[in-house]
């Protein structure tokens, strides 16, 4: 008979198991409906990130978003056509040449 008891709260401790291991399983799978990324928040959605990226580029103007690729494009054709110095050996000369003083 004790091992009747024992059985029978087993098997009510494996259907309690059951029932939160579906529970768990709904909610993952809502979570994956609404794209939120396992084991992240809504504030870790794709969608989120995305529309705040979108506001951010809408309130800068088109006009500053314009100059930096005409810059960078401008920067890339004439680093690749003609031959620019490296900026940062030149001004380690410069600071060396004002370390050392007046050469004579």
């Amino acid at each position: 008979m004790a091992d009747d008891k024992d059985t029978v709260t087993q098997l009510k401790d494996l259907a309690e198991l059951k029932d939160q291991l579906e529970n768990i399983q709904r909610r993952v799978e809502n979570e994956v409906q609404a794209g939120i990324p396992q084991g992240g928040s809504v504030l870790a959605s794709p969608f989120l990130k995305g529309a705040v990226a979108g506001y951010l580029v809408a309130k800068l103007r088109s006009t500053a978003i314009l100059g930096v690729c005409l810059g960078i494009c401008t920067g890339a054709f004439v680093a690749q056509n003609y031959p620019i110095p490296d900026i940062e050996q030149t001004l380690r000369d410069y600071a060396n040449s004002l370390k050392k003083g007046p050469s004579n």
